[in-house]
């Protein structure tokens, strides 16, 4: 099979497309040719070397990615022939093996996929999906809501977007450039606002006449996340759930006392409750998006691109979630 593989960490340039041998599914396993595989941000900063939430470092040579969507084509033993030829989705949890034309997974780990959903808006659904379900645990989304969204033309800030206003909550989002923030008015933000220009958030705040935010959604941190937290009023509350703008590293995200918290990890966890926490969220998530009110936006590479995938990404050129397509 064709695979990308990453041989040393470094640039995007480091990620090549080869071939290399089919995986074999082992017992309670199945075997998926791969039709979509998610990209994340954390992807790019394993990629470097860095570690994130892994248990190990990463050994390499290494084939990245952890998101999957495809058809079962090969079952370990003991998995039902029911699966045979099925739809699915997986997230491979700490094992890698993504950016590839086929990927094995235990059947446990594996949700078939709505009819409605095509192949990459079903992965974008098991990893970006299932952090916005795990965030809007902790989130208050009533009607008196105002909601502060940084990034909103990401595949999360998207999600997040879309979920708010569905709650009924008056919705700003914030985005890298006028094009990024046309794309975020009309995904259906009250406002859209470009953090580039230095007026941005006076802006935001004669938009609100006099009311004040009462919750930040931020997975960038930074200035921009400062500037955000100061258009809370009292008692109003700033969730981070990722601090890209600073870069992704193992310590504390910026947090400011008596107001923000952080909602991943085992937050996410402890609130979702059940024997198999992100298997619920991942649930809802595909329920969210196959009955139509959650449609993730999706920027399409193929799988040889990889590097320009990873590129674009870290440089901010892209909407929604990213996917390679083997």
């Amino acid at each position: 099979m064709r695979a990308i593989r990453l041989h040393a960490f470094g640039p995007p340039e480091n990620l090549r497309l080869e071939e290399v041998d089919d995986p074999l599914p082992g017992p309670g396993q199945v075997r998926v040719a791969v039709r979509a595989a998610g990209v994340h941000l954390l992807d790019t900063a394993l990629r470097e070397g860095a570690r994130g939430p892994l248990p190990e470092p990463v050994r390499l040579p290494t084939v990245p990615g952890r998101e999957v969507a495809g058809v079962v084509e090969s079952l370990g033993e003991g998995v039902a022939r029911l699966w045979l030829g099925r739809r699915v989705t997986a997230h491979l949890g700490f094992a890698p093996g993504g950016y590839a034309e086929l990927a094995v997974t235990d059947v446990d780990r594996v949700h078939e996929i709505p009819a409605n959903l095509d192949f990459a808006q079903a992965v974008a659904m098991i990893g970006t999906g299932r952090t916005v379900m795990g965030i809007v645990q902790s989130a208050d989304f009533g009607p008196d809501a105002v909601v502060v969204i940084p990034a909103a033309a990401g595949g999360v800030g998207g999600l997040l977007v879309q979920y708010a206003k569905n709650a009924g909550a008056h919705v700003v989002g914030l985005a890298g450039g006028p094009e990024k923030a046309a794309r975020v008015q009309a995904g259906g933000a009250d406002l859209a606002v470009d953090y580039a220009d230095p007026g941005w958030a006076e802006k935001v705040r004669a938009h609100l006449g006099g009311r004040h935010a009462t919750l930040v959604l931020d997975g960038v941190g930074g200035e921009v996340a400062r500037a955000c937290v100061a258009l809370l009023g009292p008692g109003g509350r700033h969730l981070v759930f990722g601090w890209s703008a600073e870069g992704i590293r193992d310590g504390r995200p910026y947090l400011v006392d008596g107001v923000s918290e952080q909602v991943l990890g085992p937050v996410m966890m402890r609130r979702t409750g059940g024997p198999d926490p992100m298997r619920t969220l991942e649930l809802r998530a595909l329920t969210e998006a196959a009955a139509g009110r959650l449609v993730p936006a999706v920027r399409r590479f193929p799988l040889g691109e990889a590097a320009a995938a990873h590129r674009a990404l870290q440089t901010r050129r892209t909407t929604g979630k990213v996917v390679l397509e083997p």
